[in-house]
């Protein structure tokens, strides 16, 4: 592990703009990276935050939201914990079917799992691990040289 970020928010939306772009800040290693930190990272972060303190913590203003950053040579792996009750995540229907569609529940789901290579929750359901690969260096020396 290159990097390990670790800290508590409090449970106010307003903190998560500058959470996101800290946490972004002090990931980026190159280019390529850059662009998968840039959307792919900054959409799925806000948005697990944005869950965990609306839906999770219930808007209760004393309550935190622990956020865990793992920065490796491939993958940069996000942990997210609110102190609500959790939920399954298996039971929030997808919005994209027709019948969901008009729905307002389940988009940010949606997106960090098509925006993530990986998304897994714990059994209890009050946290969400956020895995998004890197190129490594290696690779991405090869693809520059070609």
């Amino acid at each position: 592990m290159q990097r390990q970020l670790v800290f508590e928010l409090p449970n106010d939306l307003q903190c998560i703009e500058e959470t996101v772009e800290f946490v972004v800040s002090r990931c980026s290693t190159c280019e390529e990276v850059a662009r998968k930190l840039r959307v792919n990272f900054r959409v799925s972060l806000a948005e697990a935050l944005t869950n965990a303190m609306i839906y999770g913590n219930g808007s209760d203003p004393s309550k935190r939201v622990r956020v865990e950053i793992f920065l490796y040579t491939c993958s940069l792996t996000a942990r997210i914990t609110d102190e609500g009750t959790g939920f399954d995540p298996h039971r929030i229907p997808d919005p994209t079917t027709p019948r969901n569609v008009k729905k307002v529940g389940g988009r940010g789901l949606f997106l960090m799992r098509n925006l993530m290579d990986e998304v897994r929750y714990n059994d209890r359901g009050n946290s969400v691990t956020l895995v998004l690969n890197l190129p490594s260096s290696e690779r991405l020396s090869r693809e520059a040289s070609a």
